[in-house]
């Protein structure tokens, strides 16, 4: 018996990487790589089946009514499985936002569909190099969106969109339906994630909030989303440590398993107790949800997941030699969403800052 995890917390990760590991095809995910535009059908439809697209929406709007950990054991799952699709992630965030927002009309009519998985969202906050920039480019009037948010994860085909903009020199957070937005793909190292340029002009949105409780309100949809990530890289980093140990005894060089010289035992260790750190940081960080000390977990969590993901795929690929960067082998699925994931919802420079202004009482 865990004492992390309850039963059906336990029930909920175990099935879903049971089901993950039946229907994942690591061809059709190398497919992927090269067809912008596209992500993996199949995934979605069975996250859909799953219905962990309802995990964390009240029941009154057609959800499971479950919270932030359900959802990180799923993510975790499909960071295992290099998942085709980036759409949990932004439809947890934008769901978030509704619930919390101020037009109760709005999430009514829109989150029944999320958690369908009728509709799906995506999470437009940064600008260039800033995650959350303080005065955004983009900007909001008469009811209108105006200006362009780049390299949106999921945004080629959500059809919603939480988009921070500004409207007389304040920041405003608004929903926009992104059948008025026109979009750019961007050819991508991971073109699965539908990363797209979203141009609005004079596009219909609706504020959710503005001022003071719209920062408040994005940094923690961002906190939210960094948790769900760094479960998904968590995830990942555990079955590049997994495949890394498995080859490390079976492949023999000079008459015995690679496994018994020191620099591969030790990478390997390495590996481990950067998974363990980061679980850990996760299990913390998604048990904080609702309270002062989440913000400052999440971006604990993020930090450290990105590290684990990034160092053991890197180490991964170096454990198995020539063949670690062989197309078949497919390790550079991992590769690749290790670097997609870093920078996505903030990068590590930016989850620093919100980590140093956290534990100073800074004002992030």
């Amino acid at each position: 018996m865990s004492i992390l995890y309850d039963e059906g917390q336990q029930a909920i990760a175990t099935e879903s990487r049971r089901v993950l590991d039946a229907r994942m095809d690591k061809g059709r995910l190398l497919k992927l790589l090269e067809q912008v535009g596209e992500h993996d059908q199949p995934f979605w439809d069975t996250a859909v089946e799953q219905g962990w697209t309802a995990l964390a929406i009240p029941e009154e709007h057609g959800g499971l009514g479950l919270g932030l950990i359900e959802v990180g054991l799923v993510a975790q799952a499909c960071g295992a499985a290099t998942s085709g699709a980036p759409f949990l992630t932004g439809s947890y965030g934008l769901s978030q936002a509704l619930l919390q927002g101020s037009d109760a009309a709005l999430a009514s009519a829109w989150l029944p569909k999320l958690a369908s998985g009728e509709a799906t969202g995506c999470v437009t906050f940064a600008e260039g190099n800033a995650a959350l920039p303080p005065s955004p480019s983009v900007t909001y009037a008469d009811g209108k969106l105006s200006g362009t948010k780049p390299v949106v994860a999921g945004g080629l085909k959500a059809d919603l969109a939480l988009v921070w903009a500004s409207t007389g020199g304040e920041p405003v957070l608004v929903v926009a339906e992104l059948d008025g937005a026109a979009r750019s793909a961007v050819a991508s190292y991971d073109n699965s994630r539908l990363y797209a340029d979203l141009a609005f002009t004079g596009t219909a949105a609706s504020v959710i909030a503005s001022g003071d409780a719209a920062r408040k309100l994005a940094l923690d949809v961002l906190a939210r989303m960094a948790v769900v990530t760094a479960h998904e890289q968590v995830g990942g980093a555990e079955v590049l440590m997994q495949v890394a140990r498995d080859y490390a005894v079976t492949r023999k060089a000079f008459g015995q398993p690679i496994g018994m010289f020191q620099s591969i035992k030790h990478r390997i260790a390495e590996m481990y107790g950067l998974v363990e750190i980061a679980r850990a940081n996760c299990i913390h960080a998604a048990a904080q949800e609702g309270t002062d000390e989440f913000l400052l977990a999440a971006a604990d969590a993020r930090i450290s997941a990105t590290e684990a993901y990034d160092t053991n795929a890197r180490d991964c690929i170096q454990i198995h030699g020539g063949i670690g960067v062989t197309w078949e082998l497919g390790l550079h699925l991992h590769m690749r969403r290790a670097r997609s994931l870093a920078v996505e919802g903030g990068n590590l420079l930016f989850w620093e800052d919100v980590l140093v202004n956290e534990l100073t009482g800074e004002k992030a």
